[in-house]
């Protein structure tokens, strides 16, 4: 099968679909990887690098999209829309609930287009999103690491240092959901030594956190009044709440926003999906905050693009063993793997994944 990598094209996207390492992996299996030249620069992986794992280097984007199976890490962008084509196998990150131009110009194109993010295991009973994990882990440490440098003065904040020191309180954090982003973003938090709660409806997830980090953080089921309460206390929010394939709800309301400290911050992992801050928008590496309510916002949709080589070869550990039975048998690959069949959201122009039928039922 021909394999196309193209370069990202979102803004400060430096990640790359795939390392050396995995471009070896499939040539050994007879297949051809075309990759866009300086593809992977930014992760540091350099041509010579995928030529001597056996990959042809093209000079253009139309080339590397002309394939039948591409891989991405982010959406396509408009400007990509172009290279869309039946018969053509897509497996990247599409958050379609957040973008209906996006869902739109992917019916039309005639892709068959599998989401990175709604691939979908089992275990233990509870859904599982083994794509979606890796980089929810950089997310949720990540959140926090920028939340602390933008409460730094020169950096717009208050000029809290959460983890204190003797004599100084520290800062509080205010993790919103206790998912996979939430419980990097509570274990960064207690490591940097800040005062931690953490809000969800889910119970058990709750009473998980508490075998992982004991008496060191306050655990509470989330209502819209205890959101009211703590918001306006805290120095620090992470918005980290997941709701598959669908928008997460408003949980942090405009009034909440205004009442909290001047320079506080908000960080809300959940902006690709539409967000869980009422006054939160989208945001970029390049221009990563602004300021609203007197409230320092994060709003950056693509947060592991800041450390592109570690998330790089996260995704990659996690994708590849899909990547190699959709190059190995195709899309037949879906009707052999139910995981990869659940991540299926485009195929033969219509929209089929059930969670963005629900967001889009006119489509």
């Amino acid at each position: 099968m021909r394999i196309g990598i193209p370069k990202e094209i979102k803004d400060q996207e430096s990640r790359v679909g795939l390392t050396p390492a995995a471009v070896r992996r499939l040539r050994e299996r007879g297949h051809e990887i075309r990759i866009e030249s300086d593809a992977g620069e930014s992760a540091g992986f350099k041509n010579i690098d995928y030529c001597a794992a056996g990959a042809q280097i093209v000079k253009t984007a139309a080339e590397a999209w002309d394939a039948d199976l591409v891989i991405k890490v982010k959406e396509p962008l408009p400007a990509e829309y172009g290279y869309l084509r039946r018969g053509q196998l897509l497996f990247t990150y599409l958050h379609l609930a957040a973008s209906r131009e996006l869902t739109v110009a992917l019916m039309q194109s005639g892709v068959t287009a599998i989401a990175y993010e709604a691939v979908e295991e089992t275990q233990n009973g509870q859904r599982y999103f083994p794509l979606l994990t890796p980089m929810s882990k950089i997310a949720g440490r990540l959140a926090v690491q920028f939340g602390a440098h933008f409460l730094e003065r020169p950096a717009g904040g208050r000029g809290v240092l959460l983890g204190g020191i003797p004599g100084v309180a520290p800062g509080r954090v205010l993790v919103l959901g206790a998912g996979v982003v939430g419980t990097e973003a509570v274990r960064m938090a207690v490591g940097l030594g800040a005062r931690v709660s953490v809000v969800d409806i889910n119970v058990e997830r709750l009473h998980y956190l508490e075998t992982l980090f004991g008496a060191r953080v306050e655990y509470l089921y989330s209502t819209p009044d205890v959101i009211d309460d703590l918001v306006p206390l805290s120095d620090l929010v992470i918005g980290a709440v997941l709701v598959p394939g669908r928008r997460p709800p408003c949980l942090v309301k405009e009034g909440a926003v205004s009442d909290m400290p001047l320079g506080a911050v908000i960080v809300d992992v959940t902006v690709d999906q539409g967000g869980c801050v009422e006054t939160m928008r989208l945001t970029t590496h390049a221009k990563p905050t602004y300021s609203a309510c007197g409230v320092i916002h994060c709003g950056v949709p693509n947060l592991p693009a800041a450390v592109p080589r570690t998330a790089t070869q996260a995704l990659t550990n996690s994708t590849l063993p899909y990547i190699l039975a959709l190059a190995d048998a195709g899309d037949r690959a879906l009707e052999v793997i139910p995981a990869l069949a659940k991540g299926l959201v485009i195929k033969d122009y219509q929209l089929v994944h059930p969670d963005v039928r629900a967001v889009f039922p006119d489509l």
